[in-house]
């Protein structure tokens, strides 16, 4: 660009140094920078005239020398043609916190036992006073706890049926035949028993035909295994309490189930990690049945070591193994029922344990295998 297009500096008060007035740029004019003299001004790089109102705006202050302090800061922002200036919205002016900023850790969660753990501790005491006491006062008022046990546990079970499934086991009968069963066992044996239970699912077959046939056979399938599962299976109590030391078998009995259920909530409740049987009842791990199976075995070498009369620890220790598979299927069959049937519970006549029958499950199934190892081990006498 040759030096002729910087022209000389205009006068003072004439519109020069920042370009023309409204009328445009005029020929020659300097472009809008200092002021130089003329000889340095050739040694400069020109610069294009732009007209003020494309820099600034249109001149609302009079002062053209004056940068405006509204004005924007780059020339393109308001360059003829150029897109609006970008804005940010709203929601987006505060920005996320920094992926490395450190979050607070979440307040760990307490496990539950999902009962109320003093109402079942005072029931459960109180349980075991009556239970002991009437275990070594008299054998005969022992065998009356039994009894009256059944007959609780056979109405839960058959109301339970009846509201969940339609099945109407006929519930007399059973009662009636259930408390014979208990007592013919302790007055007469394992022969007794056996007889008890043919005319208790006898009498359970007639008293259902005096209603409609529709539903029948499910009813009385419902009533026979109802007498089998609870009268039944509690009569082995009674067989154990006819021995010398009777009170003593049932002791070490009910002991050893309690143990191997203690051992399996603590332990399964502290360290339980892997299912046992999530389908049946997810709440069993398989680290609670390793603490049944210590528990119990454990208690089943003192027990026949200081209880049981010609008893031996090594034995004690048979025992409690078998106490504690037996105790843990007995608990897995009830919940298998009561998943059947949508329930949480049997009951609810015990606060913090549920119904007879969920104090029941463990103790049923275990009751004739204490009664045949101890048969076993020391004999029937």
């Amino acid at each position: 660009m040759s030096d002729s297009s910087w022209g000389a500096p205009p006068a003072a008060g004439q519109a020069g140094y920042w370009g023309p007035t409204a009328g445009g740029p005029a020929q020659g004019a300097a472009p809008a920078g200092p002021a130089y003299d003329a000889p340095e001004a050739q040694h400069t790089r020109p610069m294009p005239s732009v007209p003020d109102e494309a820099v600034y705006g249109p001149d609302q202050d009079g002062d053209r020398g004056a940068a405006r302090r509204s004005g924007p800061l780059f020339q393109d922002e308001f360059r003829p043609g150029a897109p609006p200036a970008r804005t940010v919205p709203a929601e987006n002016q505060n920005p996320e916190p920094m992926p490395d900023a450190q979050q607070p850790a979440p307040a760990p969660q307490k496990k539950s036992a999902g009962r109320d753990l003093s109402a079942a501790i005072g029931v459960g005491v109180g349980l075991g006073v009556v239970i002991i006491a009437s275990l070594f006062i008299e054998k005969a008022v022992f065998v009356g706890v039994i009894a009256v046990a059944v007959v609780v546990g056979l109405w839960e079970l058959t109301s339970r049926l009846r509201e969940r499934k339609g099945i109407k086991a006929p519930l007399v009968p059973l009662a009636v035949g259930g408390a014979a069963m208990v007592v013919a066992g302790y007055v007469r044996g394992a022969e007794g028993a056996w007889v008890a239970m043919a005319l208790t699912a006898l009498a359970a077959l007639v008293w259902r035909m005096t209603e409609s046939p529709e539903g029948y056979l499910k009813d009385v399938t419902a009533g026979v295994f109802a007498a089998f599962y609870v009268p039944f299976l509690a009569t082995f109590v009674a067989l154990m309490l006819t021995a010398q030391d009777g009170p003593w078998r049932v002791l070490t009995f009910l002991l050893l189930t309690v143990v191997s259920d203690t051992g399996a909530y603590a332990v399964g409740w502290r360290f339980g990690r892997h299912k046992l049987a999530p389908r049946i009842s997810p709440g069993k791990t398989r680290e609670g049945l390793a603490g049944a199976v210590l528990f119990a075995m454990v208690a089943g070498a003192l027990c026949m070591q200081f209880l049981i009369d010609d008893g031996m620890w090594w034995q004690g220790l048979l025992l409690g193994l078998a106490v504690a598979g037996s105790a843990t299927l007995g608990d897995l069959g009830e919940s298998m029922i009561k998943r059947d049937l949508g329930i949480k519970d049997m009951g609810t006549l015990l606060p913090g344990h549920g119904g007879i029958m969920d104090r029941l499950d463990s103790l049923l199934p275990t009751a004739p295998v204490v009664w045949l190892l101890l048969v076993v081990f020391v004999g029937s006498a």
